[in-house]
């Protein structure tokens, strides 16, 4: 399609996964990371096409985010859709942490799962015209909770509110925002447990008896960036395997 797409947390797992699907339909993608230039840079290089790029930013740095998406802007020549999928996942259950882990925990997990795809996204905005698209990579957690992440779940469920509170905002001037919500998937990030004996209660959530992979993730939003999922603006698809139904 030849777009210009920006995905946040590009350069492993669900983002890569999401940063090849977009390149395979011919877009050209902007691969965000915090720190992991190296992986960043292998991600891009993956790339199918022509016209990627990197981009780097702590989401947490509300100057940095917006420096990042205009040179995400600059370097693809426009910003046709954002992907918010950058997280971070800080355990600190309640009656586990100190007073002071517990506001360190809220404040680094909100900075970045929440305040930071709002602050990407208001950057974002300023560079799309009409046909522009927001998708939100939430959570199963925001439904399901998370006891021993609590700021993580809480801070999907804002995401997900916030991604419809802005398919209102943008719907006159063309834009669309959506937002899926994974269950657990197969990312590097989750093979050690996986192979444990928890993984085996951690697939049995699911009537399929196994976990998503970043492919199945990435598929969808791309569906919803696309031009014949306009009117799923608002929404937020759960992509679970029924391991969770609501």
């Amino acid at each position: 399609m030849n777009r210009a797409v920006l995905v946040t947390g590009g350069s492993r797992g669900i983002g890569a996964a999401i940063a090849r699907a977009f390149a395979e339909h011919g877009d050209r993608v902007a691969v965000h990371y915090r720190e992991a230039a190296a992986d960043a840079a292998a991600v891009r290089d993956s790339l199918p096409g022509q016209g990627h790029v990197t981009v780097q930013a702590d989401l947490a740095d509300a100057d940095a985010v917006r420096a990042m998406v205009d040179a995400a802007a600059d370097g693809l020549g426009g910003l046709d859709v954002l992907v918010n999928n950058a997280g971070i996942y800080v355990d600190h259950p309640v009656l586990g942490t100190s007073y002071k882990e517990w506001q360190a925990a809220w404040r680094a997990t909100l900075g970045v799962n929440l305040v930071g795809a709002a602050n990407a996204t208001w950057c974002a905005v300023r560079h799309m015209t009409w046909g522009g698209r927001i998708v939100n990579v939430g959570s199963r957690g925001a439904y399901r909770g998370e006891p021993t992440h609590p700021a993580y779940g809480a801070s999907k469920a804002g995401l997900h509110a916030f991604g419809q509170s802005l398919a209102v905002a943008l719907a006159p001037h063309g834009i669309t925002v959506a937002s899926v919500a994974p269950g657990y998937v197969a990312t590097d990030m989750t093979t050690e447990e996986l192979a444990t004996p928890a993984g085996d209660a951690i697939r049995a959530q699911s009537p399929f008896n196994r976990v998503a992979t970043p492919e199945e993730i990435a598929a969808a939003v791309v569906y919803l960036a696309s031009p014949a999922a306009a009117w799923s603006s608002g929404a937020v698809l759960d992509l679970n395997g029924a391991s969770y139904l609501r």
